[in-house]
């Protein structure tokens, strides 16, 4: 591999998502082609808090992307009493863990590392804090300004700087679906600037799977599967997950024998602007000049690049517009060479925040062990 000096390690990960509790499972599902999609019952659903009438409405989808275990939390090893963990936002507890697990699996000790160790990284929505406010024995026993540290999504990133002792800038980005992903790109430039030693980089989301009154048109599946880059594509699911990757400079990482599970070559971040149909809708411009950057910065030709680990929603909206970019991109090459394309939302659903990390961590496993895995539910283009 040819080296220009920013090229950045990935030398850990952690995550959970449905169907796997850790990333040697999520491999395993992947690899095997299993849709972690699951149907949800009736009775779950009512008990859930769900009204009846909904679910006997015939375009109400009962299927989601769940996370298993998301009440479990080992409180005494973050020294957290009691009720600091109940009233801890979910999202924050498994961060956390996953933050701790990250940075064990690249082999290094916090409390005795000599460098810096930055945090990056976003949560989805708290819907957890409307548990705590229709809770009256909670409301009574904790103040406002309690409650505020443990919902905010401000709070994400420098909550494991603390408990882990991190002393590297500690930074919470929010860009919805993107979020995970822009962390990662925010971490490599902090990383090459000398602000840290070791990046964290990740997100999470973790929401109700309550299933969802069907639209046509709308970004929701109506039968609750996803079918990215399917002729009849109408719709994801959404899900809950969270991952985080370990990232330091090639260089530094290859001097001091780390385990490298792959290699980021480049990255780059844009936005659409108001040429695009709407303000939920993806521009095909700027998706292909941020593409062209990425490979500009990697200095890597497209003709080179034989999987591309893609969005792909499974929506008649943006799958094309996906496509249109890239093949505005790799040109004339596209034609002469094949270049496989997948979406892991099509085993786990659409995770919000935490979707871009995902679906890194399945492109690094895909290298690790050389396979590229199935997209599922695919027909025809």
């Amino acid at each position: 591999m040819t080296t220009n000096g920013l090229e950045i390690a990935i030398i850990g990960m952690a995550g959970r998502f449905p169907g796997a509790k850790n990333i040697d499972e999520y491999w395993q599902n992947i690899q095997n082609g299993i849709e972690s999609i699951r149907p949800l019952t009736d009775e779950y659903l009512l008990s859930q808090g769900v009204d009846k009438t909904s679910l006997e409405h015939p375009q109400y989808v009962k299927a989601g992307a769940v996370l298993d275990n998301v009440e479990l939390f080992d409180a005494d090893f973050f020294g957290f009493s009691p009720r600091e963990a109940e009233i801890l936002d979910p999202q924050q507890r498994i961060f956390l863990e996953c933050a701790q697990e990250a940075i064990e699996t690249a082999g290094y000790n916090p409390q005795t590392y000599q460098g810096l160790i930055g945090v990056y990284g976003g949560a989805g929505m708290n819907g957890y804090l409307f548990n705590l406010y229709s809770n009256p024995n909670i409301r009574k026993s904790v103040s406002n300004y309690q409650l505020f540290l443990a919902s905010d999504k401000d709070f994400l990133t420098t909550r494991v700087s603390y408990k882990l002792n991190l002393s590297g800038p500690s930074v919470d980005v929010q860009t919805a679906c993107s979020t995970s992903l822009v962390a990662v790109h925010i971490a490599c430039q902090s990383l090459l600037s000398g602000e840290c030693d070791i990046a964290l980089a990740g997100g999470v989301a973790i929401s109700k799977q309550l299933g969802y009154l069907y639209q046509e048109g709308g970004i929701y599946s109506p039968d609750g599967h996803c079918r990215a880059f399917d002729a009849n594509a109408k719709g994801t699911v959404s899900g809950s997950g969270v991952g985080i990757v370990v990232l330091k400079r090639l260089e530094d990482a290859l001097n001091d024998g780390d385990s490298i599970d792959a290699v980021i070559k480049g990255s780059a971040i844009n936005n659409d602007g108001a040429f695009k149909v709407s303000y939920t809708s993806p521009s095909i411009d700027a998706q292909a000049k941020v593409i062209r950057a990425a490979q500009l910065i990697a200095e890597v030709e497209p003709e080179t690049i034989s999987y591309i680990e893609a969005h792909g929603t499974g929506t008649a909206l943006g799958d094309p517009i996906e496509i249109s970019a890239l093949t505005q991109v790799f040109g004339i090459n596209y034609q002469k060479n094949s270049c496989g394309i997948g979406s892991v939302k099509t085993n786990i659903g659409h995770l919000d925040t935490a979707a871009g990390i995902a679906s890194l961590i399945k492109a690094v496993l895909a290298l690790k062990y050389k396979q590229i895995p199935p997209s599922l539910n695919f027909e025809q283009p």
